[in-house]
């Protein structure tokens, strides 16, 4: 008797099970915690849901995200969230840390070794102990200007007349150490012969960043930029710590706003709203990064 076609032996879904059962436990946990959550809070997101005076929340539909594109204080924190993820990811970690990788590469080992450890304890410090650090260096008298007055130049109070600079700055000093790391293994992947062959057919320094360097660890760049991305959209501890978002909402950037509506004004609903905006933002920076992945060189 032929069996009919497209049906599994009892063999092959033996087989089938014993590779998918040891998956089951990650698959419940991840349902359990983090899908799970998800959903209620996109559950939240279409309600009227608030911390006090409220007996049960009412479906509202799309009231809080056509509350939030009409509300000038969210348009405002959409801003300063880009400003902040360009100024301290997209340029502040990813070049800096992409020269000091450079460098490192051709400094001696001693020099290696201390520039390393500088940069990663900024990296490995908890949050809010690095932004009292920062805090300490921007304020009015604070290190930055002790230094600026020693040297006869103007002072000023960075954290009201600069604040998104000085928070970007901050971002910049505590995160740049992982770009680093990523570059650092990245260049070392690059064949010292195809270096060497530039050299020899006459490239500048210059000439073989653009036309060897830059394309060879292309994947590793989007990556990194990727996962800085995602990582500076979501930073709070450190604002809060420096400028609470102030000063008035000059540095309120989305987690901050979201903070705000949610626990200190009591709308759940909404701060829930503008969460899954901000995971909306995160997404498209996903989105482009994964494409630039697939791209082939």
């Amino acid at each position: 008797m032929r069996r009919r076609p497209g049906r599994a032996r009892p063999g092959q879904a033996r087989r089938r099970l014993v590779r998918v059962l040891p998956l089951t436990p990650a698959v419940v946990l991840i349902l359990l915690f983090l899908a799970g959550p998800i959903a209620y809070c996109v559950y939240i997101a279409f309600t009227d849901l608030q911390l006090t005076g409220q007996a049960h929340a009412s479906f509202v539909g799309f009231d809080n995200f056509r509350r939030a594109f009409r509300d000038s204080e969210f348009l405002n924190a959409v801003w300063l969230t880009l400003v902040f993820t360009v100024l301290s990811s997209l340029v502040g970690q990813n070049t800096l840390g992409l020269a000091l990788a450079a460098l490192m590469k051709r400094a001696s080992k001693p020099v290696r070794t201390l520039t390393g450890g500088v940069v990663v304890t900024a990296w490995v410090l908890p949050e809010v102990v690095a932004g009292f650090l920062l805090y300490a260096f921007f304020r009015r008298e604070g290190t930055l200007n002790a230094i600026l007055e020693w040297l006869h130049l103007p002072r000023q109070n960075w954290l009201f007349t600069l604040p998104v600079l000085a928070v970007s700055f901050a971002n910049v000093w505590r995160g740049t150490a992982f770009s680093m790391l990523v570059y650092s293994a990245a260049l070392d992947e690059i064949p010292a012969e195809i270096t060497e062959a530039a050299e020899v057919d006459g490239a500048g320094g210059w000439r073989r960043t653009w036309h060897i360097t830059l394309p060879m660890i292309r994947r590793s760049i989007a990556t990194n930029l990727m996962l800085n991305t995602l990582q500076t959209l979501s930073v709070f501890g450190l604002i809060w710590v420096m400028t609470r978002g102030g000063p008035g909402n000059k540095s309120q950037t989305l987690p901050l706003f979201m903070y705000e509506q949610a626990f200190q004004n009591s709308m759940i609903g909404y701060g829930t709203a503008v969460a899954l905006l901000l995971l909306l933002v995160g997404s498209l920076f996903s989105v482009v990064y994964l494409r630039l992945l697939r791209t082939e060189v």
